[in-house]
């Protein structure tokens, strides 16, 4: 599905739902804003994740409750105004789809309940002041992106036993600065664990992909490991790609990673999230406040091993990893 297509059809939601409203005329419309800060197209999946959580609990688009989309598809800078355009529109409650998304909508806000997940580190980027007692009008669920840096070099070493020298492609304010740094922090505590020298390669949009490896095939990279952002998500089959070409086993956070053809993912599952936000949205419309909604933090992860990918690449991935995924692409 194309992105004008894509866009027409949640127009059309939009535009069926004042018809279904007036067919109801005593039933409480609820109305959600949902702040998306990448292409709508390549997130596809995952906003039916979402509509689908609000199936399961009753929801119906059109019929009990509306969704206002607005998405700055990768244009961040759009985020404020595109807030500021949800407030106008007095919706119960505001789902954001990033950290950044997040932060423009607090920004934007004070009284709006607003809804986050994935947020890497919502503590450090400043959404809430504590996980227990958020506070405030901010809630949601988190990817405990920081904790996991280690797991994932630990997961790319067994699965290319022999590298020395491993690239880390991260973007700068890709999660926030203090996530950033925590980040940066965690890969540099690990690869001095496992024996591996670290290269860091900042890439702050598509234009600098190619120089980015370049950096990383002058520099004898034996893998590369992408940090988690909204960026990346977006751009993940753009660096598949150049991952393929310069023949560099990649790890990625997300499962879409390994789907995309990358060798190794692992990370709580996105869909997932995406589907629990609608438990937080429908606590809200039911009265509940979101300072007082605990932050979710993800218990279950998936290891994603693209064997297809290993096989492009030359490599024969050990039996006993193989046996920790969840997932072997064949």
């Amino acid at each position: 599905m194309d992105r004008r297509t894509f866009l027409s059809t949640l127009t059309g939601n939009l535009l069926a739902a004042p018809l279904a409203a007036e067919a109801q005329p005593a039933a409480k419309i609820a109305r959600i804003g949902l702040l998306g800060g990448n292409d709508p197209v390549v997130s596809a999946h995952l906003l039916e994740a979402f509509r689908q959580g609000l199936r399961d609990l009753g929801y119906v688009e059109g019929r009990n409750v509306l969704i206002e989309y607005r998405f700055a598809e990768g244009k961040f800078e759009r985020l404020p105004a595109l807030a500021a355009e949800l407030v106008a529109l007095k919706v119960d409650v505001i789902l954001a789809t990033t950290v950044l998304t997040a932060v423009a909508a607090k920004q934007a806000i004070k009284t709006i309940p607003i809804v986050f997940f994935a947020a890497a580190d919502p503590i450090r980027s400043g959404l809430v002041t504590s996980l227990a007692r958020p506070g405030g009008n901010v809630t949601g669920l988190s990817v405990l992106s920081p904790e996991l840096i280690g797991k994932r070099l630990e997961l790319l070493k067994q699965a290319v036993p022999g590298i020395s020298r491993v690239a880390i492609l991260w973007e700068p304010d890709g999660g926030g600065e203090r996530t950033d740094k925590d980040m940066l922090k965690r890969a540099e505590v690990a690869g001095q664990a496992l024996g591996v020298r670290l290269q860091y390669v900042e890439a702050r949009g598509p234009a600098d992909f190619d120089r980015a490896f370049s950096d990383m095939t002058r520099a004898h990279a034996g893998a590369l490991t992408v940090l988690p952002s909204p960026m990346f998500f977006n751009e993940r089959r753009h660096l598949v790609d150049l991952a393929a070409k310069h023949r560099l086993p990649a790890g990625y956070a997300w499962r879409e990673g390994a789907d995309a053809g990358d060798l190794i993912s692992y990370g709580p599952s996105i869909a997932d999230l995406y589907r629990r936000a609608a438990t937080y949205v429908d606590k809200i419309l039911k009265g509940a406040k979101p300072g007082d909604l605990p932050i979710e933090q993800p218990t279950k992860f998936e290891l994603i091993i693209n064997l297809k990918t290993a096989q492009a690449l030359g490599l024969t991935i050990p039996q006993s990893l193989l046996r920790q995924a969840d997932q072997v692409i064949e």
